[in-house]
């Protein structure tokens, strides 16, 4: 089957998927400023970038998304059925670029939390996500 996008299309369409300020994330920075906790966002001085950075904890949040970030076990996460090869290579660097990035936090004294995308969907489980994610924080 071929793409239904010219590949001009197909840039643009690629090329408005956001790395930063997504819904999720979003949605997890305003939940903890709501708590009192402030923050820096996408500090390029720790590995890895995280999305959310803070200090007076020595806590960092990724939010990641299931299909970039490729969730095992998750409903979000499927390979697309056209050039699999490319999206399981990508994926997998995507995984290992992460696994460096946590053990090299983990190596500076910072504490990775991790936030999946499927844990912010519906109202019941992101409540749970977001006190647990506070919870943990708090609970060092």
């Amino acid at each position: 089957m071929s793409d239904l996008f010219s590949p001009q299309k197909r840039s643009q369409v690629m090329a408005a998927i956001k790395g930063r300020d997504t819904k999720d994330e979003l949605l997890v920075r305003r939940f903890l400023f709501r708590h009192g906790l402030r923050y820096r966002t996408s500090d390029r001085r720790l590995p890895g970038r995280p999305d959310i950075v803070l200090p007076k904890y020595r806590t960092v949040v990724f939010v990641n998304g299931c299909f970039w970030h490729g969730h095992e076990h998750c409903s979000l996460y499927r390979l697309p059925k056209t050039h699999q090869e490319f999206w399981k290579r990508k994926i997998e660097r995507n995984r290992a670029r992460d696994e460096r990035s946590i053990a090299r936090l983990l190596a500076m004294g910072w504490r990775p939390i991790v936030v999946w995308e499927c844990e912010l969907r519906g109202k019941q489980k992101q409540q749970e996500t977001l006190e647990g994610l506070l919870n943990e924080i708090w609970d060092q």
